[in-house]
């Protein structure tokens, strides 16, 4: 197929672009909708286990529990009218670049919507796996790559990040000070450290609260979409929360790197004496700070909602998500919600796809 000249219309804007090989937006759909099946089918495929089996090795972070976890989000959001109404802003691809993703490894496939948003904006994937989520990404490569033909020559995997456009990089606060220094002559999104928190009202019933408790434990609490921190009126009782989550706590303790970190950060409290409470499965510490460690949840209380919504927005830059019962709380999902984004959920609020076909 001869280039073809397009207008990309987003938000407004209008810019012409051009692609050595435009399929069309209708194309870009069938395929989303095609990786899809695909995922479903080869996910509950027999030889399936024998993957997850070396992804555990690799990452023991992982299990199959949490995989099928991931994979099952993925089913959700990739239904075929949240594909059509998430590409249907866009009328176009860009003219072909080459964009490095440094990928995240803390939860599996993490970093697998990067990898679509630039597959669907025509550029080429320059990639870079997290040495503890390579397994996966790869096998979920191969399917993608199954799933249209155009896709096959649009990924790359690399261990240096040379010869590159434009980039996305997930990494830590320290991380990210070095990508964007090395990084700073080119277009980038450059991801730091964040942490989700809940807002209660004190009128959740145990029902809603274990729903509560999906967003804190899923994976392990590992990811940037858990919430690790939770704000309760003044006068709750923060016990309550392990009281409901007992459930919980079974499947938790039976996990090796789980467990020794609750140890360790249990000691620590205890031998410092500092207060806290527990249900030998989670520590519930009260702090000002967002972030806390695996095995912790942080607790601040509260008396004026307004007041707490100046808080959080002078704090949005460490926060990922909002969770509040029946997403009541301004700018909040409902519980149970955080692991479950659809593909306009853009990681840090910054829209990938605009960034890819407005400015790459």
């Amino acid at each position: 197929m001869k280039n073809a000249s397009v207008i990309l219309h987003r938000k407004n804007t209008t810019q012409t672009l051009t692609h050595p090989k435009f399929y069309g937006l209708q194309s870009q759909i069938q395929a989303l909708k095609q990786f899809s099946e695909l995922l479903s089918s080869k996910s509950r495929a027999s030889d399936f286990k024998e993957v997850c089996q070396l992804a555990i090795q690799q990452n023991p972070w992982f299990t199959e529990a949490s995989i099928q976890a991931a994979i099952q989000a993925w089913e959700h959001a990739l239904q075929p009218a949240s594909i059509e109404k998430w590409l249907g802003a866009y009328s176009a691809v860009s003219n072909q670049k080459r964009v490095g993703l440094i990928l995240a490894g803390n939860i599996p496939l993490v970093g697998l919507h990067d990898l679509i948003c630039v597959l669907v904006s025509g550029h080429k994937a320059v990639v870079k796996t997290a040495s503890d989520d390579s397994i996966l990404m790869r096998w979920v490569v191969a399917l993608l790559q199954q799933a249209h033909l155009a896709w096959e020559s649009q990924i790359e995997f690399t261990e240096k990040m040379t010869g590159i456009d434009a980039i996305i990089a997930t990494g830590s606060n320290n991380s990210s000070r070095y990508f964007e220094y090395y990084f700073k002559d080119i277009p980038h999104i450059i991801r730091k450290n964040r942490n989700s928190v809940a807002v209660l009202t004190g009128t959740e019933n145990d029902e809603t609260l274990m729903e509560l408790g999906k967003d804190v434990f899923d994976y392990f609490g590992l990811g940037c979409r858990n919430v690790s921190k939770v704000y309760l009126p003044v006068a709750a009782d923060p016990t309550r929360l392990l009281q409901v989550w007992e459930p919980y706590r079974a499947n938790l303790l039976s996990h090796n790197r789980y467990f020794n970190n609750f140890e360790y950060h249990l000691a620590l409290l205890m031998v410092n004496r500092v207060k806290h409470y527990t249900n030998n499965a989670l520590i519930l510490l009260e702090s000002e700070q967002i972030a806390s460690p695996v095995s912790m949840l942080h607790f601040e209380f509260y008396s004026d909602v307004a007041a707490l919504e100046q808080q959080l927005a002078a704090q949005r830059d460490q926060i990922q998500c909002v969770l509040a019962m029946n997403g009541h709380f301004k700018g909040s999902l409902p519980f149970g919600q955080s692991q479950q984004p659809e593909l306009w959920d853009y990681a840090d609020g910054i829209d990938s796809l605009a960034f890819l076909t407005q400015q790459v």
